[in-house]
């Protein structure tokens, strides 16, 4: 691909990003230079540990869906009991665990239950600013998301299990991913992705719907995504496609959708203005490297201007680190493999204030890839 210009996103304001996205700005990819007059950042290194977690009772983990992390730095895993092999079962840990720092158990609870619908695949969870815990699936009739006291107590449901009119419906999910709550509007951001192509924002107290949209800020439509144009088309697909599997929003306001279908990730501002998109592993094909896709999920470095992304690429077993304001790519690190540092499935990824990186696995099958690991922050390279 020919290279092109970086757009600065997160030090400008959402004025200058929504000014340089109106004007056609160029779209990076991440092999792309720094923005003139900035300085690359020295990579940080990590170093997994071992022996983190500590699972109690004999438990055993089925698919380690998701992982979150709390303003204790408690890290809330979410996991799959019903992908457990059959020998496995009587062993199954409760879908969802808190640990603290330092990987000793401190409590689990979650599963089918009156007043809710429990999904049938748990896929995200998340931890948002005020302690609640957000949690969907990706099951075939999983139209729903769940929100959770840190106790387990239930708060609220959006959307109802098999009730999805598609992606113009703003009454209900259609197998959302990953969720997120941004603090300084109280919304809940929902990659509503294997079902639907769209993010969609609901207010995170009602849960009542405020607006959505599909990549490059067009309207989601339900026609049959068309995963050849990840590759084909220089800008890529101009839908999302399936499955819309991450949303974040940076402290300073901009949204990082991972298209993990498109190899690509995404950036708007709150309102779903599209700002810009760096695509990851476009040389990645299915079948000869893994199933084709490759951005499954980002998180942020915990430092005060967030100025690391961390990108999980799942088709080649890494995780990407980038320049956020650049996406200037930095640094990878990982491989396949079971072995501690390397990766099955990779899936998704939180950080903690001292900026160590938690990743989870869904690897089918294979007791030692399904797991969350820890990468202890060290420094820079």
């Amino acid at each position: 691909m020919e290279k092109r210009s970086v757009v600065w996103i997160g030090a400008v304001s959402l004025a200058v990003a929504v000014l340089v996205a109106g004007c056609g700005s160029d779209v990076p990819d991440s092999s792309a230079a720094p923005a003139e007059g900035l300085t690359a950042l020295a990579a940080p290194t990590f170093q997994v540990d071992p022996a983190w977690p500590t699972i109690p009772n004999n438990w055993q983990f089925g698919q380690v869906a998701s992982v979150a992390v709390d303003a204790e730095d408690h890290v809330w895993v979410l996991q799959r009991p019903r992908t457990l092999n059959p020998d496995e079962l009587e062993r199954a840990a409760p879908p969802v665990l808190e640990f603290d720092e330092a990987g000793n158990f401190i409590q689990a609870w979650g599963g089918p239950s009156e007043g809710y619908e429990w999904p049938s695949s748990e896929h995200g969870g998340h931890v948002d600013p005020n302690g609640f815990i957000w949690i969907g699936g990706n099951g075939e009739t999983d139209n729903q998301i769940l929100k959770f006291t840190k106790a387990g107590e239930f708060v609220m449901q959006i959307g109802r299990a098999g009730q999805s009119q598609g992606n113009s419906d703003t009454q209900n999910l259609n197998r959302p991913a990953d969720a997120f709550v941004h603090a300084e509007t109280n919304e809940l951001f929902v990659a509503d992705g294997y079902g639907n192509r769209r993010v969609i924002v609901f207010d995170a107290d009602t849960g009542s719907f405020k607006r959505m949209w599909g990549a490059f800020g067009n309207v989601p439509t339900d026609d049959a995504p068309n995963p050849a144009l990840a590759d084909a088309d220089e800008q890529g697909a101009p839908q999302f496609v399936q499955p819309v599997h991450a949303a974040r929003v940076s402290k300073d306001g901009f949204v990082y959708v991972s298209d993990r279908g498109g190899k690509r990730v995404q950036v708007f501002t709150l309102d779903g203005t599209y700002v810009t998109q760096v695509f990851i592993g476009r040389e990645c094909i299915a079948p000869e490297c893994g199933n084709g896709t490759t951005a499954a999920s980002t998180a942020f470095s915990t430092d005060a201007e967030q100025q690391f992304l961390y990108v999980g690429n799942r088709s080649q077993a890494k995780v990407m680190v980038f320049d956020r304001k650049t996406l200037e790519l930095l640094d990878t690190f990982g491989q396949w493999g079971s072995a501690p540092g390397e990766f099955g499935t990779l899936h998704h990824m939180a950080a903690d204030s001292k900026g160590n990186l938690y990743v989870t696995e869904v690897t089918p099958l294979a007791p030692e890839n399904r797991r969350v690991q820890k990468f202890t922050r060290l420094g820079s390279n």
